[in-house]
């Protein structure tokens, strides 16, 4: 029998559609996935009608030999939900034995028991006004919001008000944007943050880096997930919320909002390869193009005209759709006068400097306060930490960035590659959830730097299922394989101390390309405090 990897809930729209439910992840072990899928479905119907839920539906998704089955289910039931698609699984598991139509007691009466445990219908009321509205229900297990932003009402989800309670004449939305894409999603977002706040309006935004309302920031972490969004949708200071979506997100709990006013996908790489559900491109499409169909019908979707996955894509989308492309740019501000473009040389910001224009635009942003924004974002650690941060310190220039995958490593390289350099030292790692190619891909890329040395980092929180060293011996054979000797590498067990190794080797005029995220903000740390003492290329580090 197939192996069950995962089971959840899933309250927002998702690959399967709007309606939120439950998912259960599988890995074929030698099955048809026609038979599997149709055992599933079988008894998962079967358990449907027999709890009173016969109109919801079911749909299963196949990529390699991994499986993904999916059922609708209603927004106040949606744990009860997980238990009753993982019954309707032990119940196909038996179909695919040979038996007969198998018992479902006491499993059936667990469920009927969990759904009533479950059920709120005061939530259900609200959410049903809100929609009758016209208005956001946002919604999780702590509280419960109408509306969003600066027109929200946040109520404990223990003790919510019946609707006729609600002073609805204060409840309304604010402009609500969604990025996404293999790469730039961060940058695009706060580019756009700094165009709202010099049009005289408060960005909420929620990043891979954190969250801040204007300029202030009210968390910092990994915010990209639908736990970021809601924080960002019920500050009542926020005027327009502007929200990275990241794939994992989306493929573990959907969107917090089904639909939006614009959106943007900056492009679609190799990336996350080998995880469950994405082995190319297509699966990596797929869960981006989410966020294109939550746009509304008036809103606008901004892609990449030079990416030709989107483009491929675009047929069939209802939102009014806008293009941004290097090959051919309309004129808004010189190039030189964004910081973020580093003069022309960062192509990738280029392109997300575009799309934030589009987006701008799409809000009704005027192209002076397009402008002025483009320009007052400085692209420093502070503004957009581990960003194409480009650092001198001590006599040689350090150049921090996020690049994790081949396709960010290539912008980072041709950037560096501009600068210049006596030499050039690369820090290089990998999280263990890619493949080999994948991995030797990212080291193919970062190669083409011509390094003088590279510091291979061993990353240990993000083994994920790999031993320790595995990754940095596949990524010190692929150098090898390219040319690098056995003198030009260097193994450091942490990022941090990667980074350490690199600026022991430092010297006056070297370039110092640092990928970094694993220890991002200690990373910054570390170069600020050695700023601060005066410290000098050549010297010895403090500890």
């Amino acid at each position: 029998m197939a192996t069950r990897i995962d089971s959840r809930r899933l309250p927002g729209a998702n690959l399967f559609g709007e309606r939120g439910g439950a998912i259960l992840d599988v890995r074929l072990e030698g099955e048809a996935p026609a038979a599997v899928v149709a055992a599933w479905t079988g008894q998962a119907r079967r358990i449907l009608a027999a709890v009173g839920w016969p109109g919801e539906r079911t749909a299963g998704r196949r990529s390699g030999d991994d499986l993904s089955l999916y059922l609708s289910a209603p927004s106040d039931a949606l744990y009860a939900a997980t238990e009753l698609n993982e019954l309707a699984w032990a119940a196909a598991g038996a179909t695919l034995e040979g038996s007969s139509e198998p018992e479902l007691q006491p499993g059936l009466d667990d469920v009927r028991r969990a759904i009533a445990e479950e059920r709120k219908p005061e939530w259900i009321a609200l959410q049903d006004e809100a929609g009758r509205r016209d208005v956001a229900f946002v919604a999780d297990d702590e509280h419960v919001s109408l509306g969003m932003g600066s027109g929200s009402v946040t109520f404990p989800a223990g003790n919510l008000p019946e609707p006729g309670r609600v002073a609805w004449d204060r409840v309304h939305d604010v402009p609500v944007v969604m990025v996404t894409g293999t790469n730039g999603k961060s940058t695009t977002v706060r580019l756009l943050g700094a165009i709202v706040a010099a049009s005289g309006k408060t960005p909420g935004i929620s990043t891979t880096d954190g969250l801040h309302v204007g300029p202030e920031s009210i968390g910092s972490g990994d915010y990209s997930g639908p736990e970021g969004a809601r924080r960002i949708l019920r500050d009542p200071r926020v005027e327009v919320a502007i929200l990275e979506t990241a794939r994992g997100g989306i493929q573990r709990r959907g969107l917090v909002v089904p639909r939006v006013d614009a959106a943007a996908i900056t492009n679609v790489a190799a990336d996350h390869l080998g995880e469950f559900g994405i082995h190319g491109l297509t699966d990596i499409a797929d869960v981006k193009m989410v966020v294109a169909r939550a746009v509304k019908s008036t809103g606008t979707l901004v892609l990449n005209a030079d990416d030709p996955t989107l483009v491929s894509r675009a047929p069939g989308i209802a939102a009014t759709l806008a293009w941004f492309s290097l090959a051919d740019a309309g004129r808004l501000i010189d190039v030189t006068a964004i910081p973020a473009a580093f003069g022309g040389a960062a192509k990738h910001n280029v392109a997300n400097a575009m799309a934030a224009a589009l987006l701008a635009r799409a809000l009704g942003i005027d192209k002076d306060a397009t402008a002025r924004g483009l320009a007052s974002f400085r692209n420093g650690p502070d503004e957009n930490p581990g960003r194409l941060n480009l650092i001198p310190l001590g006599g040689a220039t350090l150049l921090v960035d996020y690049a994790h995958n081949p396709h960010g490593m290539d912008a980072l390289v041709a950037v560096a590659l501009t600068l210049p350099a006596q030499r050039r030292l690369l820090l290089i790692g990998q999280a263990g959830d890619r493949d080999d190619e994948a991995i030797r891909a990212l080291a193919r890329s970062g190669w083409q730097l011509r390094p003088d040395a590279v510091v291979i980092k061993e990353m240990p929180a993000y083994l994920r299922g790999r031993a320790q060293g595995a990754v940095s011996h596949i990524i010190g054979d692929e150098l090898r394989r390219l040319g690098a000797t056995h003198g030009q590498i260097t193994h450091a067990s942490t990022e941090l101390d990667g980074v350490r190794s690199a600026l022991s080797w430092a010297r006056d005029g070297d370039l110092l390309v640092l990928p970094t995220h694993a220890n991002r903000r200690e990373v910054l740390e570390l170069i600020e405090k050695l700023r601060r003492s005066g410290w000098r290329a050549g010297a010895e580090l403090p500890r």
